[in-house]
């Protein structure tokens, strides 16, 4: 039986090559099953250097935000979970779509 409190970004169908069709299926998916606002954690896996970073916490400038941080055992990636209260599914989405132009990034 699937876990339907966390939802993984990876098990939603990405509906092919239309990065469109990913974003709908998410947020209907998010609107089904999650209540709004609430407290969203994001976690993202980035190479190990500063300008990574820098570009993330730009993403979330404006916000309160928090930060955890966790490095690799190689100390080559650096694993981040942002925490931070969304109003909505479009907010979420937001997020995701602005992280998602840092090249380097997997999204979790």
């Amino acid at each position: 039986m699937a876990d339907y409190k966390n939802i993984n970004i990876q098990d939603i169908p990405d509906g092919g090559e239309n990065p469109k069709d990913f974003y709908e299926t998410f947020k209907e998916r998010l609107e089904d099953l999650e209540t709004f606002p609430k407290d969203y954690t994001y976690k993202f896996i980035l190479p190990k250097d500063q300008d990574h970073f820098n570009q993330i916490q730009h993403v979330f400038d404006d916000t309160d935000a928090r930060f955890d941080f966790k490095d690799s055992k190689t100390g080559k990636y650096t694993s981040i979970t942002v925490s931070l209260n969304v109003k909505d599914a479009d907010q979420v989405i937001y997020f995701y779509k602005e992280v998602a132009k840092i090249k380097g990034v997997i999204m979790l």
